[in-house]
């Protein structure tokens, strides 16, 4: 008899499961080779579905397929649970913890969790989900399974042996030198096997769908010589700017230099302190190179806050290696999966399946994402992220404005870049103007003894110096009305403003109070906008600024990280001291007016109730700027010093200290606690005994779907939609809608990455009652209709937009 994993829609071709399995291992195993757990990977590959070694099974699949208008219910045959109740039965059987405890703890996890996200080992309410599915429950045809799995894949002898070797790995991975505990490493290496079954299991299952059978490797050390190249040539372009010899440029040239020179350090975390305009993007990525051909790194992930300085960064590179199909933007998750928890109907490949197959891994050689994506990976629910995690490893990352960290995430952070430094053999690179201090935390960061790139950053600092800023902060307040006639006054004087302001309803009502001048450009951005018509917005900005003609930008905070303009005048709402350091970089950046000025403001008519990070930075910027008034010599003499920096960033955490290990109020814990805490401390773990005093056979206690649950790295979870921004947005949302291929929807789903935006949940619910969205694959994939997008403004939550607004 046959036993059948998948079937394929376009011949009816069946997959053997004897196939799939050792096709899933194989992936897997090279997957894990890369942090030293093969064997551990493999492992879950090769067990992962022997739930379909039955009768049931067959059957459930084959009606599935011969009765499409009337399949069988979802889930009804549970496949995924048979693999881990085998590794329970066959290594948990040990009257004490061990390392087989562990390894069947770790192993059937990720096998039982991957049609949805890994169980709590224990949970807030004292329960074990694990143990519920490979201990408590009745797998009616597990007998069968076993017996069929020995017989066709692996005998029981093979088996133990295999096992020998993955316990080999994990005892090393545990004994391994680091500051992080058992519990975290555990952590960490559950998911990170989870990563590699989840992608294993994908890319199998769609090669056999496409009826392929390999997949092509990543050739990166070729196209990284060939990037090194382009950029050196590029960088020796620069010796023939009539420009090439002013201060700035030459201390451009002389932190580039230093990077490549230090890029031949052995792989670890460090400091890369340039200040705003200092060519930070071509100065990390020349590291980036050099390194990743030195030590053999696979791939170059740069990791920035905000999607803006993606679409400008990546664009950047572009233009320098000049190969749009090895770079990748990844801006939002389009798909949602978060809350799938179900045993699909899995070997039929649907449309909805489609998604699931399609690559979404973050195999590129070159990727830039979000502090949000990057952290999602670790800590959020949902497959599609923890799928990415094993192609961090082996690559270096570049965390551009690591200031920008969300405080409660600050831990979380720390403990990934840990991770991935001492086990996924990366090099991570911090990347700002404004260094943060991280270290207000239990989880710091593994630093090298001198972890800074550049040296002499104060004198670096003080040449660097093109604008000066005046405080109008300490002493007056404005509205928007009183603002306008300052914008105006300085227009006149200087004639390019750029106002950045904390809330995006007072900069739309500045927009719309600026708007009538007609011989004034005045233009707005905001998140409310996609990244395609940002840019388009940003190039017309910028055509304005090269031909030195009267133009405004007003803009929330997106724009004054890492995009490339150049105003003569910036005013700057108060907040963070960081904040008003990266606004001042989008004033005279190349320094060619001598030194301009950059006004500091108190806007009355923002509302920082919910925007708390933000209310506490303005408070202690106010405290620094009047600090200085009153003593001009103190913080280093000016706000934007090292030393105003450091009393900046101590003040502010110390200020959100019980908000650095990511608190969860409903539970009354910490997200460190849910991850990494261990049997002896936890009360959830002491206050669990059965009746006759013995604890819960489980070496492992932590909460990582209760954790996942509760992590949002926004504090409002957002969902991703799809905007229907010119042709090329209208045409995606259109081939979304009908029946594509695995292959097409890839595309598709990265073309779409340039037009999706990021809605909170009451602009959710009302558009859907005003008719503003469209619904695709099931609600998995949301889109604006044309009547809820408008070229001013971006999405119009009313649906109120009409049919005449015109898509650039």
């Amino acid at each position: 008899m046959d036993f059948i994993a998948h079937i394929r829609e376009s011949d009816k071709e069946i997959q053997s499961v004897e196939e799939h399995l050792l096709g899933v291992k194989k992936l897997a195993e090279s997957y894990g080779e890369k942090i030293g757990v093969k064997h551990i990977a493999g492992l879950a590959g090769l067990l992962h579905d022997m739930g379909k070694f039955t009768l049931e099974f067959r059957t459930y699949i084959l009606d599935a397929v011969n009765n499409p208008d009337n399949p069988p219910r979802r889930g009804s045959v549970d496949h995924s649970t048979a693999g881990g109740k085998l590794l329970f039965e066959l290594y948990h059987n040990e009257p004490s913890p061990s390392l087989k405890w562990i390894l069947a703890e770790v192993v059937g996890n990720v096998i039982i969790s991957h049609h949805s996200y890994l169980h709590d080992f224990l949970n807030p309410d004292l329960e074990s989900d694990y143990l519920k599915r490979v201990f408590e429950k009745d797998l009616k045809s597990y007998e069968e399974a076993k017996r069929n799995f020995f017989v066709n894949v692996v005998s029981e002898d093979r088996l133990r042996l295999y096992v020998g070797e993955a316990l080999t790995e994990l005892e090393s991975f545990i004994l391994k030198p680091s500051t992080e505990s058992q519990e975290s490493k555990l952590m960490f290496l559950t998911k990170f096997v989870f990563s590699t079954l989840i992608d294993a299991d994908r890319t199998n299952t769609r090669l056999f769908e496409e009826n392929k059978s390999i997949e092509p490797q990543l050739e990166s050390t070729v196209l990284f010589q060939d990037y090194y190249e382009k950029m050196m040539n590029k960088i020796s372009s620069f010796k023939e700017h009539k420009d090439a010899n002013t201060t700035i440029n030459l201390l451009r040239k002389q932190m580039s230099d230093r990077c490549e020179e230090f890029a031949m350090e052995l792989p670890s975390i460090y400091k890369l302190s340039i200040p705003t305009g200092g060519g930070k993007t071509l100065a990390s990525f020349r590291y980036a190179l050099k390194h990743a051909m030195e030590f053999g790194k696979k791939r170059i992930i740069c990791v920035v806050p905000y999607t803006t300085i993606i679409e400008q960064n990546a664009l950047e590179i572009r233009k320098i290696i000049q190969d749009d199909t090895s770079l990748l933007e990844h801006h939002s998750n389009v798909i949602d999966d978060g809350n799938d928890d179900d045993e699909d109907i899995d070997g039929i490949v649907n449309k909805n399946q489609k998604l699931k197959l399609a690559k979404d891994n973050w195999d590129s050689p070159i990727i830039f994402t979000t502090m949000v994506q990057f952290l999602n990976v670790f800590y959020e629910r949902g497959s599609r992220n923890i799928r990415r995690m094993h192609n961090l490893s082996e690559s270096v990352i570049i965390f551009d404005e690591v200031q920008k960290v969300p405080v409660p995430c600050v831990s979380l952070f720390n403990c990934a870049v840990n991770f991935l430094k001492t086990y996924g053999r990366s090099t991570l690179i911090l990347c700002t103007a404004t260094q943060p201090t991280l270290d207000f935390v239990e989880h710091k960061l593994e630093l090298e003894a001198e972890p800074e790139i550049i040296n002499n950053l104060d004198h670096i600092i003080e040449e660097f110096t093109r604008v000066k800023i005046i405080d109008r902060a300490t002493g007056e307040s404005y509205t928007n009305e009183k603002l306008v006639h300052f914008v105006e006054e300085k227009i006149e004087e200087v004639g390019s403003v750029l106002v950045i302001l904390n809330t995006k309803s007072v900069v739309r009502r500045l927009y719309e109070l600026l708007s009538d001048y007609e011989d004034i450009s005045i233009y707005h951005l905001s998140t409310a906008m996609c990244a395609s018509h940002r840019n388009d917005i940003l190039g017309k900005v910028r055509e304005h600024l090269a031909r030195e003609e009267k133009v405004v930008c007003i803009s929330t905070q997106l724009i004054e990280a890492g995009v490339d303009v150049s105003f003569k005048c910036v005013i700057r709402s108060l907040a963070g001291l960081d904040s008003i350091a990266q606004a001042a970089g989008r004033c005279n950046r190349h320094g060619e007016w001598g030194i301009q000025y950059v006004y500091v403001i108190d806007h009355e008519e923002e509302n920082l109730k919910h925007l708390k990070e933000i209310r506490i930075g303005k408070e202690i910027s106010k405290k620094l700027l009047i600090d200085l008034k009153q003593d001009h010599n103190c913080h280093g003499g000016h706000v934007l010093s090292i030393d105003a920096m450091k009393q900046y960033f101590h003040r502010f955490y110390r200020e959100l200290e019980t908000n650095l290990n990511y608190p969860i109020a409903k539970l009354e814990k910490n997200m460190t606690e849910l991850l990494f805490a261990n049997r002896k401390d936890s009360s959830y773990y002491v206050a669990n005994k059965h009746e006759n005093g013995t604890a819960l056979p489980l070496f492992i206690i932590n909460s990582y779907r209760t954790a996942a649950n509760h992590f949002q790295v926004i504090e409002n979870y957002t969902t991703s939609v799809i905007a229907p921004y010119g042709e090329v947005g209208r045409e995606i949302i259109a081939k979304l809608n009908g029946n594509e291929t695995i292959e097409n929807l890839t595309q598709l789903l990265r073309s779409s990455q340039q037009y999706t935006i990021n809605l909170l949940p009451y602009e959710i619910q009302k558009l859907t009652q005003n008719d503003g969205l469209v619904c695709l694959f099931d609600g998995k994939v949301w889109a604006l209709k044309e009547s809820a997008y408008s070229d001013r403004f971006g999405v119009d939550i009313e649906n109120e937009s009409g049919f005449g607004d015109s898509f650039i």
